[in-house]
């Protein structure tokens, strides 16, 4: 037995109806799609309608970012470039074909911290990538600053049998923060340089690392 009454056929929409729906409806979406999500998400923008909303730079920079993980990730794998080994006491050697990196060391003291004031000069849509050897639970502090705008950064680590554990990624001008290693192995920052002028990254840190080098 039905609690309520079954509706008239005269009351259901008529095929007109749903197909009159169904149009706005995909209308709808497909506004949103152009207007909204793919500014947000990809960094396209047909209508500038994103640009107004402030979602195209996101997209934009969520797209850079995607780009700097698999291109780090293809460096890793090809080992095209050979380690710089910072050594106390004398300047980094710059890898062959990149650019330049140089480091000033200062001796570790009484408790075994020590520090390194590194530069890296970077080109138009070049990146770099800077590791520390450190141990499990081990703690740096840390700031990066570039002289020339906001660069993208992934702050990330490795070792034998893991390729990529990400601490955070984003695009910044400078960072200060502490950099606690979740595992013995290499730690440390890949940076892209997207302003469209040669940019500078100076880099100061200090704490309980055994080595610094440029390995991009």
């Amino acid at each position: 037995m039905f609690n309520a009454n079954r509706p008239a056929r005269s009351e259901l929409p008529t095929t007109g109806k749903l197909l009159k729906s169904t149009g706005i409806a995909a209308a709808v979406a497909g506004v949103i799609l152009v207007t909204v999500v793919l500014p947000a998400e990809y960094g396209v923008d047909p209508t500038r309608v994103g640009s107004l909303l402030g979602l195209t730079d996101m997209g934009q920079i969520k797209r850079q970012l995607a780009e700097e993980t698999e291109a780090d990730a293809a460096a890793d794998a090809a080992a095209a470039a050979p380690p710089v080994a910072v050594v106390p006491g004398a300047p980094a050697t710059p890898v062959t074909g990149a650019a330049e990196a140089t480091a000033t060391p200062t001796p570790p003291d009484a408790a075994g911290a020590r520090s390194d004031v590194t530069t890296i000069e970077l080109a138009p849509n070049q990146g770099a990538e800077l590791k520390m050897d450190m141990q499990e639970g081990d703690t740096v502090r840390f700031t990066w600053t570039s002289s020339g705008g906001r660069v993208n950064y992934d702050t990330h680590a490795d070792r034998p049998g893991l390729r990529y554990h990400g601490y955070g990624k984003g695009s910044l001008q400078t960072q200060t923060g502490d950099l606690t290693a979740a595992f013995t192995g290499s730690h440390g920052w890949f940076w892209r340089n997207r302003t469209g002028e040669t940019v500078t990254i100076t880099v100061r840190t200090q704490g309980a690392y055994s080595g610094i080098k440029r390995v991009v």
